[in-house]
């Protein structure tokens, strides 16, 4: 049977079976990175990228050639909300670019901004760039490395940590520590925010909540089509109405086409995670985490 990508929006779940069941004639590259088996397919003017491990095939990213502000993928429309929270909208960081669909989108829509999208494999950035129209432009900073240890490497200042980092169905482990978290905020300028896509069907959900509110005073969750998004900054939570009026201002001011309204309207409230309900951290010498970040990014066998 062949699968269409090409109607209109999808969940991370949606896209992993549609990259399972993909056509031999939709498949028109293949890579073997180092880090990854990458597959490029292409469906009218819609080009997916998808990972390969064990005969599955789970979507990275996906754009149309023919409108590149478009975001396809329904949480990436979603993580556009953390646009109403921060004081300022100068700096955008994102950790995982991908084929850089939000990385342009944010670009495009505040050019007098910085974005700076981080990439572990060299081999995506070519893909990007290749198939998804993405390259380095004044004010849009492509950096191939671990987002982790970039971090490190980088005490600039940001109003948005954007997380979409993904190794199939599962964030690296070394983004989702209590040290990882801390060292994120320390990159954050008063104000700034972080937002992480996360899978709430994995085991991982409560331990990644627990873990949040070990660092950040407040975190708020906008669901997206079987995915969540989680928004975590620090101080007293944000009053709807403040929220909507920034939204509203925000959304005139810069044209945006998906709703910031609509998206911080659906923002709740999830159960505090229980005492039994562990935060997660790195509990290793340094030395260690740079071989666990090594482990955590290698190709899967």
């Amino acid at each position: 049977m062949r699968t269409h990508f090409k109607s209109a929006v999808f969940s991370l779940a949606a896209l992993i079976v549609l990259a399972t069941t993909a056509a031999a004639s939709d498949l028109v590259e293949t890579i073997e990175s180092h880090y990854n088996s990458i597959f490029v397919f292409k469906e009218d003017s819609y080009v997916t990228l998808a990972f390969g491990h064990k005969e599955r095939r789970y979507v990275e990213s996906r754009r149309n050639t023919e409108d590149l502000l478009e975001l396809p993928v329904s949480y990436t429309q979603t993580m556009t909300a953390a646009l109403a929270y921060p004081k300022t909208l100068e700096n955008f960081l994102i950790i995982g670019m991908g084929g850089g669909s939000i990385s342009w989108y944010l670009h495009k829509n505040f050019p007098d901004a910085t974005v700076t999208a981080i990439e572990l494999d060299a081999a995506m950035i070519e893909l990007a760039e290749k198939y998804f129209g993405m390259k380095p432009e004044p004010g849009l900073e492509i950096v191939e490395a671990d987002g982790r240890l970039a971090l490190v490497r980088d005490e600039r200042k940001h109003d948005i940590v954007l997380i979409d980092a993904y190794r199939g169905p599962f964030v690296p482990f070394h983004l989702l520590t209590r040290e990882f978290y801390e060292l994120v905020k320390s990159r954050l300028k008063p104000g700034g925010i972080i937002a992480q896509n996360i899978e709430p069907s994995t085991m991982l959900f409560d331990s990644t909540y627990a873990t949040l509110l070990t660092v950040f005073d407040q975190v708020d969750f906008i669901p997206s089509s079987g995915n969540v998004v989680a928004i975590a900054y620090d101080g007293d939570r944000r009053p709807e109405l403040d929220l909507m009026r920034t939204a509203r201002e925000r959304q005139k001011t810069h044209g945006l086409r998906y709703p910031l309204t609509r998206m911080i309207g659906a923002r709740r409230r999830h159960e505090v995670p229980g005492d039994d309900v562990e935060a997660l951290t790195d509990d290793f010498a340094p030395v260690n985490q740079l071989k666990a970040i090594k482990v955590h990014n290698r190709k899967w066998e």
